[in-house]
């Protein structure tokens, strides 16, 4: 009885969310999964997408960011390569990438990118040794993992990024920790406190900026992570 019992208003709960999402227009947060939702990386339409999203936002600053950098470059999380494909032209960097479906890196190695640019990599734990890059860099992907992932990615970043790592991610518009929100790809919708107080768990130095990005509920920020904190 008890089991029914709690079933029933789980069930109750989740129509009054649904209700409350269709009067506001707008998917309400729910609590964070334990564990990242990888599936979504070995779907084509997501793949699709990832050829377009950035047209005239992000993708043009992160060019911005770069324009007068020199050395190797890592794009983590780099999809199908298209970000790195808009870097080839840039003489002064050597861009890497890695991503953790091998779906997508075969995309990009399908667009002629050099495939020993190119790697199989969870970003929480590579094999690249330290300090191997000069800059790296993540669009729209850091807001994809568990709480717990965020630290351990930016950890990871800072031990094979020596100069400067810029993270695009959506911040909430409402300047609220609004929380996971559902879509086609789940991700955290916070504030930048909220952003911040994970980050400086690795970082010590983090300039915040408007990205052109935006939707309804999310307006877009670079996280410029310049300067380590020593570890403990």
């Amino acid at each position: 009885m008890r089991d029914t019992l709690r079933a029933a208003a789980r069930h109750l709960a989740e129509r009054a969310r649904t209700s409350a999402e269709t009067l506001l227009r707008r998917p309400l947060g729910r609590a964070a999964p334990a564990a990242q939702e990888l599936d979504i990386y070995w779907d084509p339409k997501m793949a699709e997408l990832l050829e377009t999203w950035g047209i005239g936002n992000a993708w043009n600053e992160i060019q911005l960011l770069l324009v007068n950098a020199r050395g190797k470059v890592v794009d983590i999380a780099c999809g199908t390569g298209k970000v790195m494909t808009l870097l080839a032209p840039y003489p002064a960097l050597e861009v890497h990438g890695f991503d953790i479906s091998d779906f997508l890196i075969q995309k990009a190695i399908d667009r002629g990118i050099p495939k020993d640019r190119l790697a199989i990599a969870d970003a929480t734990r590579t094999s690249y040794p330290d300090r191997a890059f000069d800059y790296g860099y993540s669009i729209g992907s850091l807001e994809h993992f568990t709480e717990r992932g965020i630290v351990e990615f930016a950890a990871e970043t800072r031990r094979i990024v020596r100069r400067a790592a810029f993270h695009q991610v959506p911040t909430s518009r409402s300047g609220r920790d609004e929380g996971w929100i559902r879509s086609l790809q789940g991700y955290h919708n916070n504030s930048v406190g909220w952003w911040l107080e994970r980050l400086r768990t690795t970082y010590r130095t983090i300039h915040v900026f408007d990205s052109a990005w935006n939707d309804k509920i999310s307006v877009g920020k670079w996280f410029a992570c310049v300067d380590s904190a020593e570890p403990e």
